[in-house]
């Protein structure tokens, strides 16, 4: 395999994603993907801009086991958007019968590309 996920010892134990990925390998960048669909919700933004991430990969030979980081940007971002962004990433990870916890960064953004998007996600992989 070419990504080992680690949280070492001294840092907090978070079951949403890993602090370290140890590669080696083909490197896959994806760019930031969005629902171009205009869904009003963060939820179903995020299921969406994940289920795109998912065809990019594939598109690659690459999967979510793969993946190295992945940055998500969220407009006007507080806390208690978390529940809505993590049900969006939940019900991608059902769909695509994906389990994948790779080391990830939330940023709070003004905007993005155009008004109705809520979040965008880009990723890393690297591939055998």
């Amino acid at each position: 395999m070419a990504v080992t996920l680690i949280n070492p010892d001294g840092l907090p134990q978070i079951d949403v994603y890993h602090h370290v990925a140890v590669a080696s390998g083909r490197t896959v960048y994806v760019a930031g993907q969005v629902a171009w669909d205009s869904v009003p919700d963060l939820a179903t933004q995020t299921e969406q801009a994940y289920t795109n991430v998912h065809t990019a990969l594939k598109a690659a030979n690459a999967s979510f086991k793969d993946l190295t980081r992945v940055r998500v940007y969220v407009v006007g971002w507080t806390p208690d958007k978390m529940p809505e962004l993590l049900k969006g990433i939940e019900n991608a990870m059902t769909k695509l019968g994906e389990t994948a916890t790779p080391p990830a960064t939330l940023i709070g953004v003004a905007s993005l590309d155009v008004p109705e998007h809520l979040v965008e996600v880009e990723a890393t992989a690297v591939v055998d």
